[in-house]
């Protein structure tokens, strides 16, 4: 966790909050809440960008036990405001299941609310690390409507870092992927396999691997990866682009 980087998503919100903008979006009702307590504190945290961006849904992990937003979809999600896109970090429930329903749920909350949140929810975009990133895949592969979220379109690119997942589809979205080398949790090769194997397909991929790098190295700055996230946003842009 970069301590600065810390104080400034916390400052950012604060400052917003105190504006008297609205920071967190419940996804669920008063009602879905009381009736399953587990829904509770789950939600978006708002990272605006410009009026009528497009979107993404960053996703931390914490393997479905916890979700460790401040270092694995906070900081990505603030990185993508200040580049004008409006960027959420999706609090969900652990347990793949039930985080997959969230995210499901969390597209079909923004898709509902686009004009009073003014986003564009045409090409938008899937973010995830660890967990986060095996939830990203899976509603890329599936789309919302296998997890409850309705019959919405799949994104239009899926960003992930650091994940073995090794399932796909033929209809999977566009699909960038990084790791780093010396990750015991997330082997590269099972990254890179997977991504020849959406290539092979005809389904536009990209894929890095950082010398030097274990398990969760969030934005890599100071590291071999720093600036990942720049050569992400484009590979999105080109995709919204097609």
């Amino acid at each position: 966790m970069d301590p600065d980087e810390t104080v400034e998503i916390v400052n950012t919100l604060w400052q917003r909050a105190h504006a008297g903008d609205t920071v967190f979006y419940d996804i669920y009702t008063e009602e879905e809440k009381a009736a399953d307590p587990a829904k509770e504190d789950t939600g978006l945290f708002f990272f605006r960008g410009d009026p009528g961006a497009p979107f993404a849904v960053c996703n931390a992990g914490g393997g479905f036990a916890y979700v460790g937003a401040m270092q694995d979809s906070f900081p990505h999600a603030l990185a993508l405001s200040q580049k004008g896109y409006n960027a959420f970090a999706l609090i969900y429930r652990p347990g793949a299941q039930t985080a997959c329903e969230d995210l499901a749920r969390a597209i079909r909350f923004l898709f509902a609310h686009a004009d009073e949140l003014e986003i564009h929810t045409g090409g938008y975009s899937l973010w995830g690390g660890s967990a986060g990133a095996r939830m990203a895949a899976w509603l890329g592969s599936y789309g919302p409507a296998a997890f409850g979220g309705g019959n919405l379109p799949r994104p239009s690119a899926v960003i992930l870092q650091y994940t073995g997942h090794s399932d796909y589809t033929e209809n999977d979205p566009p699909t960038f992927a990084c790791v780093g080398e010396n990750d015991g949790i997330a082997n590269w090769r099972t990254m890179q396999r997977r991504i020849e194997a959406l290539d092979a397909l005809g389904i536009p991929t990209e894929f890095h691997h950082y010398p030097g790098l274990g398990h969760g190295f969030g934005l890599g700055t100071g590291t071999a990866a720093e600036g990942w996230i720049e050569d992400a946003v484009a590979f999105w842009e080109a995709q919204m682009h097609e």
